[in-house]
């Protein structure tokens, strides 16, 4: 008996004409990068800035802890639906109203006359921002061609290192000079132009039907990321009330209904009920929780530490900070040379960067000089590069190719939780101590669990994904 050939003996298919690639497809990344520098570098600002900016305009120290968990956390509620949004309204509409409503909370916190609208103005461009930010990478691959999308993908780093090294200097300068309102006025030119061209370069998208929100889920996640963060920052000011415990528990119960309702939820969920269902992938959600945390923590308080604790004035607490930039960028290209060792790499950067914190630890005194701290904290931000670079795609190894979406999208939202919980715990520590070395061993402790929950990992990253961040 001979196998049964089924196939047709000749098909004449024509071929598919590849629509020609969108003319304005360079002029229109750069407009999408503008808006990554800017929210770049408001992310982080008000480390340098924030020490001055209490002095101003009053208010303890967690109102310094605050200037950069509200924008963080207005963020992670935000992308929580900012790519969806998309979806619904058109990605250039929802780009540009995500950069006005951004420059219009811009020169809001530049005008801020009291801790509470400076905090208010604050939420306005986080979750702006998170309107603007995911939009970016659809665009560009609706925009660029195979080769093409890789080089416009690749200038991602570069741009955004540059911002990370000269985002600090930037804001130390200015707030030693015109003034720390200087830090957010200087934005409004750069918006408006941003706006303007992206008016004129960024392509018009037709928004997917039968997309919804998930609001309830993305409701619960942002109250269970407060329940926690609130305490942390508020609870060391009042004497760690029985309220701070209360919260800090609450955000279990919530983040546990959480889950249950995205199990439930039959579509247009936030997270794909299957991720629940791969340990690896949530050993990657805990890694990533963890190492933010160090990572936000560490990159925070190293401003609060040079300027409170060392009484350096901020543009010399922005230049301490270089090293670790410029090393943070040499570990993020070594990754990337780097990629076939997978999993190796990850681990091998939360060495260094624990080694980095110990040697900060075991240098740290009040005369200690930036020329000291640099080599450490050249280590740190190697380390860092070395576990952010591959970080992504290796967590990604541990899911289908259709769950890549849900899987990058709570990854991004991990990231940003892990951050603002970095800022209120480390931050925490520094002001309840007004110490860097317990500060930094703590951060080193942080990092070693990092190290270990990062052996449950994938062995190989995923080469197949294209990832900003």
């Amino acid at each position: 008996m001979t196998a049964l050939d089924i196939r047709p003996a000749e098909v004449t298919e024509t071929p598919e004409v590849e629509a020609p690639a969108y003319r304005w497809r360079w002029a229109a990344l750069g407009v999408i990068l503008a808006g990554s520098v800017m929210e770049l570098l408001d992310a982080t600002v008000t480390h340098i800035a924030g020490p001055t900016m209490r002095a101003d305009l009053g208010g303890g120290n967690s109102l310094i802890q605050w200037l950069g968990a509200a924008y963080i956390l207005a963020m992670t509620a935000g992308l929580l639906i900012g790519g969806r949004l998309g979806d619904i309204v058109g990605r250039k509409r929802m780009f540009l109203i995500g950069i006005a409503g951004f420059t219009v909370g811009s020169l809001l916190c530049a005008i801020a006359v009291s801790p509470e609208t400076i905090i208010g103005a604050r939420i306005i461009q986080g979750l702006f921002g998170a309107a603007m930010i995911p939009q970016g990478m659809g665009l560009m691959k609706e925009m660029f061609r195979d080769k093409e999308l890789t080089a416009a993908f690749g200038l991602f780093g570069p741009v955004l290192g540059l911002s990370a090294v000269g985002g600090p200097i930037l804001a130390g300068a200015l707030v030693s000079g015109p003034g720390w309102r200087m830090i957010f006025l200087i934005n409004l030119p750069i918006g408006i132009a941003a706006a303007v061209a992206a008016m004129k370069f960024l392509p018009s998208t037709r928004p997917a039907g039968g997309v919804k929100l998930d609001i309830p889920g993305a409701l619960l996640a942002s109250l269970g990321t407060v329940l926690i963060v609130f305490p942390l920052i508020q609870g060391g000011e009042h004497g760690w009330p029985l309220w701070s415990f209360a919260m800090m528990a609450a955000s279990v119960v919530v983040f546990a209904l959480f889950v249950i309702y995205e199990k439930k939820r039959k579509s247009d969920q936030l997270i794909v009920p299957s991720l629940f269902r791969k340990p690896a992938f949530l050993s990657g959600l805990a890694v990533g929780a963890i190492y933010f945390a160090a990572f936000g923590g560490i990159f925070a308080v190293l401003g609060f530490y040079t300027q409170q604790g060392l009484g350096y004035t901020p543009l010399k607490a922005a230049l301490t900070s270089v090293p670790s930039s410029v090393g943070m960028i040499v570990g993020m290209g070594i990754a990337q040379a780097t990629v076939k060792y997978g999993r190796k790499v990850l681990l091998a950067g939360a060495v260094v960067m624990g080694l980095g914190s110990l040697a900060v630890v075991a240098i740290a005194n009040p005369a200690v000089s930036p020329w000291q701290l640099a080599p450490a904290l050249v280590f740190v931000g190697l380390g860092s590069g070395l576990i952010m670079g591959p970080f992504y795609n290796i967590v990604l190894a541990a899911v289908d190719p259709s769950e890549t979406g849900s899987a990058s999208g709570t990854l991004t939202a991990v990231q940003q939780i892990g951050n603002a919980l970095g800022l209120a715990v480390l931050g925490t520590i520094f002001f309840t101590t007004k110490s860097g070395t317990i500060t930094f061993a703590v951060a080193a402790a942080m990092i070693a669990v990092t190290f270990v929950v990062g052996l449950l990992l994938p062995k190989q990253a995923r080469d197949d994904v294209e990832f900003t961040h």
